[in-house]
């Protein structure tokens, strides 16, 4: 499929690590997911593959309260409302070839620290995925709020977590030297933007390429020996 012939050299049993720095209100790591999963889809004959979620922040300092992100778009980039018109309906048109519905226009921006801090938490539990892709379809398809702790319980018992333990979590604050960590990493990289893909961390995806280069990243993974 796609013309490349994958030669599986790691050993037997070993699993593929891909670690995906993304920020839950950025279109483009959204889009790059799905990006993803489709060249996981088209390739037969994988091995294990764990797919870890990294934090990154696109406004750190952002307030929880959400502002219309046209207007943060507007006030960050210099922009009149056309120009990020412009913006979003390609965001949006790249995102439709992918199957998504996205509704930028409506979408507010704010602080994304809670909704990273429960995606790790989740992970922990196995949900990890499951909790970030009910964010991300509910922040870009149906415009929901996903800033505050309140917001996003609704996506955490969606996934089938407690919602209680969710607010102990934020709370507490047990995954905010998590997030710290994850930033730093990506720092290291040199990830200034998202989404950020490392395969086992020898291969890496900036931003949200073609499908066909997650493929061939895939088969380079896959070809090379782990030591």
């Amino acid at each position: 499929m796609w013309g490349i012939r994958l030669v599986i050299s790691r050993k037997l049993g070993s699993s593929v690590i891909i670690e995906v720095w993304a920020d839950v209100v950025c279109p483009w790591c959204f889009i790059g997911k799905r990006r993803l999963e489709r060249a996981i889809a088209a390739l037969p004959g994988l091995p294990e593959l764990e797919v870890v979620h990294r934090v990154f922040q696109l406004d750190p300092g952002a307030i929880s309260e959400g502002r219309l992100t046209i207007d943060v778009l507007a006030s960050k980039y210099g922009l009149d409302a056309v120009g990020v018109q412009n913006i979003i309906r390609q965001v949006e048109s790249a995102g439709a070839a992918e199957g998504l519905t996205m509704r930028l226009l409506e979408t507010q921006s704010g602080n994304t620290a809670f909704a990273h801090q429960l995606i790790l938490w989740a992970q922990q539990q196995g949900s990890g995925q499951e909790l970030l892709d009910g964010i991300f379809s509910g922040y870009f398809e149906n415009a929901s709020p996903i800033f505050t702790v309140d917001e996003l319980m609704p996506f955490v018992s969606a996934a089938g977590l407690n919602t209680e333990g969710a607010r102990e979590v934020i709370a507490a604050g047990s995954y905010r030297s998590a997030v710290a960590a994850d930033l730093e990493i990506a720092a290291q990289f040199g990830a200034t933007g998202v989404p950020f893909f490392v395969f086992d961390r020898r291969f890496g995806i900036s931003e949200a390429q073609p499908f066909e280069v997650f493929v061939e990243t895939f088969a380079k993974a896959l070809e090379s020996p782990l030591i």
